[in-house]
């Protein structure tokens, strides 16, 4: 048996969690509504407030689907109960972030800024102070569609090894190449 997919989903106060005929799970909650769409042959049962999970069979393909629709119902609920917070950094001279609603500015040192719109479902902030690199501050209750974001927002200046310059995520470790200085003796 799958040790992710046969763990049980607690549903905590104000989240409801309802499946439908076509076995599409809706999470509501605080922060948002999600849905998300489970293979027929997975079923899907909620009872006092616990989510359970089971397949037909210990196919290789069920197994698989087992922890995997298990994790996603289980991020949905987190997420529409708490939300997903992820934050990036700029990391280089002149580099800045603005926002304006839900489109996102970014200065990264190309002739030109970059326009970013964002979607309706993400909350957005920057934040720029004195003698600290700008911050990106990114909020949504879908954790699969924040990731695709800061993925997009990390593509357009990916943090190089050299000087260490680019968007990162605020702890993020960078490994560092010395320089050609430092080959030669």
């Amino acid at each position: 048996m799958s040790r992710i997919g046969k763990l049980p989903i607690n549903i905590p106060a104000g989240v409801t969690v309802s499946v439908d005929a076509s076995n599409t799970v809706t999470v509501k909650g605080p922060k948002g509504e999600l849905k998300q769409a489970v293979n027929p042959e997975i079923t899907v049962e909620v009872k006092d407030g616990i989510v359970h999970l089971s397949r037909p069979s210990d196919d290789r393909e069920y197994r698989a689907q087992h922890g995997l629709y298990r994790s996603l119902i289980n991020n949905m609920v987190n997420g529409v109960s708490q939300g997903y917070r992820k934050e990036l950094e700029l990391v280089g001279v002149g580099f800045r972030a603005t926002n304006n609603g839900q489109i996102l500015d970014l200065s990264l040192g190309y002739t030109h800024n970059i326009l970013l719109i964002l979607p309706q479902e993400i909350k957005v902030e920057t934040k720029s102070e004195r003698n600290k690199n700008p911050l990106i501050i990114i909020e949504s209750c879908d954790k699969q569609l924040i990731g695709q974001v800061c993925a997009k927002i990390r593509s357009f200046r990916q943090p190089e090894p050299y000087k260490g310059k680019g968007v990162r995520f605020v702890g993020e470790i960078v490994r560092r190449k010395a320089g050609k200085a430092a080959g030669k003796k």
